[in-house]
């Protein structure tokens, strides 16, 4: 694989393992030293400080999708950066918010002594951010996820998933077992 794939990759196995919060694969795709900048206010100056704050605040209650494109990557040797266009949905049922946005990331790259290319530095500069009420939006039913919340009538609800099986499903009244209830 040439280096300007490799690091497309990494950047969109970066954005998976956020968005499935897959917390080992997210911190592998940084080396430890990594930096990351989301303005003024959040500065992080090592992978574990960033990865904490991460999983502490984007946990299994945040539903999140991020997604880049637009790649502009310059390589120089063993080092790298790129520039790419974010398009990221932030959904906090718990809050009742709805977060919609857009950004440029900036990136710096470095490859690695296992000859793989991890972030050494990331960060980006919003273009434009909102933030909707869920309650503004009466229609919208959060109706499957991959952590087990569902939209109720009376709000959001937490199900046990076992991903192995079948959808939980309302109990309609009628059932093999109740042939009456037809």
């Amino acid at each position: 694989m040439d280096d300007l794939a490799a690091i497309s990759r990494l950047k969109f196995r970066y954005l998976r393992s956020l968005d499935t919060k897959s917390w080992d694969e997210f911190a592998d795709t940084m080396i430890p030293e990594a930096t990351a900048t989301y303005s003024e206010y959040l500065q992080f100056e090592s992978r574990d400080a960033f990865l904490a704050f991460m999983r502490n605040t984007l946990g299994p209650h945040v539903i999140t999708e991020h997604r880049c494109d637009h790649p502009e990557i310059d390589i120089e040797g063993d080092s790298a950066t790129g520039t790419w266009y974010l398009a990221d949905t932030v959904l906090i049922p718990a809050h009742n918010m709805l977060l919609r946005g857009a950004a440029f990331y900036s990136d710096r790259y470095i490859r690695c002594d296992d000859g793989h290319w991890r972030i050494s530095h990331t960060g980006y500069e919003r273009t434009y951010e909102v933030v909707l009420s869920l309650s503004d939006l009466p229609s919208l039913r959060l109706t499957s996820s991959r952590w087990g919340l569902i939209a109720k009538e009376d709000g959001i609800a937490s199900v046990e998933r076992n991903p192995g099986a079948a959808p939980p499903r309302e109990n309609s009244g009628t059932s093999p077992n109740n042939p009456e209830a037809e």
